[in-house]
């Protein structure tokens, strides 16, 4: 699917999960493989995913915007698998889009959204991503196969990347989760 095609299939679901940000302070980005073909390489992707500074306590009114901006559950107690997992599975009606919103807490990911830009996709449409660092952070993280890959797209098409940051970031989680090669297997990319 070329970037022009996957702009047409998500553009509605997209302005809707906008709007919905829009309604938090936009305290939330775009991530995932969205965010990638916009700031790596293009690559298909299925759904579309969020992250947003949203306590669990916040559930309930988060549901409830995203219902009047044509956003559901797409499963049953969908706020007490949210609270639990910190994830909300949501679809978007219209288009049946699977939106995945992650709940972010931890300081990077409010350092992620406070260091977000807001991206230009059409004279209807702005949505904020992550710098191509915090991409790269998150897709260290996650690290399966793909997300190896969308780094290296990325870094592709930014050869001046903030290395200090990244590494900083990525070696902190590798800690933490004790997987060091979280950052060992990036780290000669950089």
């Amino acid at each position: 699917m070329s970037p022009t095609e996957q702009h047409d299939l998500f553009h509605d679901p997209l302005q809707s999960l906008e709007r919905l940000l829009s309604h938090f302070d936009h305290q939330g980005v775009v991530i995932g493989g969205i965010a990638v073909s916009l700031l790596g390489q293009a690559r298909f992707t299925e759904d579309l995913d969020a992250m947003v500074l949203l306590s669990v306590e916040e559930i309930p009114h988060f549901l409830k915007i995203a219902q009047q901006e044509g956003i559901e559950p797409r499963i049953p107690q969908a706020e007490e698998f949210a609270r639990r997992n910190r994830v909300l599975l949501l679809r978007h009606v219209a288009s049946q889009t699977g939106i995945d919103i992650s709940l972010g807490i931890l300081p990077f990911e409010q350092e992620m959204v406070a260091r977000s830009e807001a991206h230009k996709i059409d004279e209807a449409l702005s949505i904020r991503l992550p710098t191509p660092e915090d991409l790269i952070i998150m897709k260290a993280i996650a690290h399966r196969p793909k997300d190896l890959l969308d780094i290296q797209g990325i870094i592709r098409r930014h050869p001046q990347l903030d290395q200090k940051r990244i590494q900083n970031w990525v070696t902190q989680f590798a800690e933490l989760l004790e997987r060091p090669e979280l950052w060992d297997d990036i780290a000669s990319w950089l």
